[in-house]
């Protein structure tokens, strides 16, 4: 008995210290130029685990009331350690007025996926009616064939907040071990074409996921499904986010691995 309760306490302390190194960072609340509300944003995986079937839900508000909940997912199936995620977030349907939004995270630890499938080249293109896309190339690294290759886009504004994402599959969508594939993502709302001066790429397939930025380290995985609820302040400025970065420890070792 003495040897369970020891264990119980040990895991009380562990899982808040492990869900919370994974965190929505940089969203944000759009009106579409469909009427459609988005709310996009970026999955921050500090953890020393893979993560998956990673669900973001929002809560909305209005006059301290709770008046409409819906979800979505991480627009790749898995985000490994000191990597990011994408989600867009998407409401159809009139909510009324909403003063403010909570978001709550779900997710899994799960096994890791080799990182081979890199993007080899990039840019902006214009087109001749005021759109724009972003082109380029895909490379596998791996041993076998790549399936259902995905492209992630996830554009910014010039203070570097999160403006829109968007998504795209190579065609074909396979690609086989050491073949390059050509892509393109078009940015199809309109209303945000304006804002983007910069952005990053997110790649994985079936059986692979994006090279990394930096050199990972190794964990002990485990599999085990852990919720965190995050309270959103609206619109922090750029300094609070890199002041609040560099005091965060996890965030230094993440990038120094």
């Amino acid at each position: 008995m003495k040897k369970l309760s020891l264990f119980l306490i040990l895991l009380a302390f562990a899982v808040p210290n492990a869900f919370a190194e994974v965190y929505v960072d940089n969203d944000r609340k759009y009106l579409g130029d469909d009427g459609t509300i988005h709310i996009v944003g970026e999955i921050i995986n500090e953890s020393d685990k893979p993560i998956n079937q990673v669900n973001i839900i929002a809560i909305f508000y209005s006059d301290g009331n709770s008046v409409y909940q819906t979800n979505t997912e991480n627009l790749t199936s898995i985000i490994m350690p000191g990597m990011k995620g994408a989600f867009d977030l998407m409401v159809t349907e009139d909510i009324g007025h909403v003063d403010h939004y909570i978001l709550d995270i779900d997710f899994k630890v799960t096994q890791p996926k080799d990182q081979v499938i890199e993007i080899t080249s990039s840019e902006f293109t214009h087109g001749p009616v005021d759109n724009i896309a972003i082109q380029g190339t895909v490379t596998n690294n791996g041993e076998i064939t790549a399936n259902m290759v995905k492209v992630v886009a996830i554009l910014y504004d010039r203070d570097g907040n999160v403006v829109a994402v968007s998504e795209t599959r190579t065609e074909p969508d396979y690609l086989r071990a050491n073949d390059e594939s050509f892509f393109l993502i078009p940015i199809l709302d309109k209303t945000q074409i304006n804002k983007i001066v910069d952005y990053s790429l997110i790649a994985e397939s079936e059986e692979y996921t994006a090279v990394p930025e930096f050199p990972l380290g190794s964990g002990i995985l485990l599999v085990a499904s852990l919720s965190t609820y995050i309270a959103i302040t609206k619109n922090p400025s750029l300094i609070t986010k890199g002041l609040g970065h560099l005091s965060n420890p996890r965030w230094i070792l993440a990038r120094l691995r």
